[in-house]
């Protein structure tokens, strides 16, 4: 929410300045393996960056991002990159380079922020030119932050509900003292508050249920879904949402949860089951994402709040009583289904194997649209549910089989399907691991399989 404010700021300062400033922007997201990486981050600056100034283009091939930033001609520059500690890939590369390039040259300028992890500003450190903004010591700004961001909300609620000026008042107050500095949780509360089955006059025993602090609410949260009449389907979808490598589309949700008959071809009811994951999940264009990494962590045991540590650890419990070795076993043999019913030869219809893959056109529908994500990460979900030294499980054997199987009747389709989608290189590493995989399973003695 800061950095939104900083980029509106400069974008608004730069209206009357274009030409000579460049405001270029990242927002990393540990959920998502798009954005969750240094090479994405610097790609993303880039695009931004040569959109803004194109005469910078020449540097498209060699040492891209340094010799731009030492182009004469570069403009004053900003970069922002937001939750640095949700960049799990290359992050203490991506750190160097900030920090290198961060004194490089007076035009160029940095913004970043972080969670308070002593690793990250360690290797910040060396940056020779720096300031450094602690939210937790300035805790009376972003306090105002966040009230003008409760009367901001509590007026479209106003509206929106026709709340009378006493109840409107009470909302307000009610926020103001829970918030605790957190935006994030007012945006929760609201979004509870503006659902059409929450009446104007339930409107405050509603928001009366809502504890203070964002751990207590992920906990409130979780014991509403477990009382619910689809408590199961809810606890399937956030537990596959938490250990799948990217955010799933409905089409690929369909794939890898079990859901209700008569629903997997209803998009309406898709997003419908979504929201019944009370606010844990969110939908944007399609597509399931986790509202923010603090409830992902939540869910899996890892809760901000050393307080909510219980909460945390029973909300893992829940959402995976067996452990998520069981839930991966799940998406690998749910993807073996999905990709054995949709693969077959010329998916997308060519008609010649020598297609040239830029000249393919996707077709509408996409035949390949609901096992997309399982075609390239079945192997990971695979390797995953294959138990470590300490573990026992007596199914080993019957996966090795239902691969066997698999490869043995799809195996030149899927090699198909990943070209078409343009992922032949993860499958050469995925086809790397399933050998290995295979060869273990198989040295694995059988005793050793059993249950004690």
């Amino acid at each position: 929410m800061l950095l939104c404010g900083i980029i509106n700021e400069l974008d608004r300062d730069g209206i009357t300045d274009a030409c000579h400033r460049n405001v270029a922007y990242f927002f990393c997201q540990a959920t998502d393996s798009r954005i969750n990486n240094a090479t994405a981050v610097l790609r993303g600056l880039i695009y931004l960056l040569l959109d803004q100034q194109s005469s910078l283009l020449s540097h498209v091939r060699s040492e891209i991002f340094t010799n731009i930033l030492r182009d004469p001609s570069l403009r004053t520059t900003y970069f922002l990159i937001d939750a640095l500690d949700e960049c799990v890939t290359d992050l203490p590369q991506l750190l160097e380079l900030i920090a290198q390039k961060s004194s490089g040259s007076p035009r160029v300028k940095w913004i970043v922020s972080s969670r308070d992890w002593p690793e990250i500003e360690e290797r910040l450190e060396t940056a020779i030119e720096k300031a450094r903004l602690s939210l937790e010591l300035n805790a009376q700004s972003v306090t105002a932050a966040v009230n003008v961001y409760i009367r901001h909300k509590v007026l479209y609620l106003s509206q929106l509900k026709q709340y009378d000026s006493k109840t409107e008042t009470a909302v307000q107050e009610y926020l103001s003292s829970n918030a605790d500095g957190t935006f994030l949780w007012v945006a929760l509360v609201c979004q509870a508050l503006a659902d059409p089955n929450v009446r104007r006059w339930h409107s405050l025993a509603k928001l009366r249920t809502f504890p203070p602090g964002l751990d207590s609410l992920y906990a409130r949260m979780i014991e509403q879904i477990g009382h619910s009449q689809d408590a199961e389907l809810c606890k399937q979808i956030l537990a596959v949402a938490t250990i799948v490598r990217r955010p799933l589309s409905l089409d690929e949700l369909t794939s890898v949860v079990e859901m209700p008959d008569d629903v997997s071809d209803d998009p309406r009811c898709l997003e419908e089951i979504v929201k019944l994951c009370g606010s844990f999940l969110t939908l944007r264009e399609q597509t399931v994402y986790f509202v923010h990494q603090s409830a992902k962590d939540f869910l899996l045991g890892k809760a901000s709040d050393k307080g909510s540590n219980t909460a945390s650890q029973e909300a893992f419990d829940w959402v995976f009583p067996s452990g998520t070795e069981n839930v991966h076993r799940f998406i690998f043999l749910r993807s073996l289904d999905a990709m054995s019913i949709t693969l077959r030869r010329d998916m997308y219809g060519l008609g010649a194997p020598g297609f040239l893959i830029d000249s393919v056109q996707v077709p509408d529908p996409d035949p390949l649209r609901t096992v997309r994500y399982s075609c390239v990460h079945w192997v990971d979900h695979f390797r995953d549910s294959v138990p470590g030294t300490n573990t026992k499980r007596d199914d080993l054997q019957q996966d090795d089989t239902v691969v066997h199987t698999f490869l043995k009747t799809k195996y030149l389709y899927w090699l198909e399907a990943l070209s078409l989608l343009q992922a032949m290189s993860e499958g050469v590493i995925a086809i790397r691991q399933l050998e290995n995989l295979l060869v273990r399973i198989r040295l694995i003695p059988r005793q050793k399989l059993r249950l004690t």
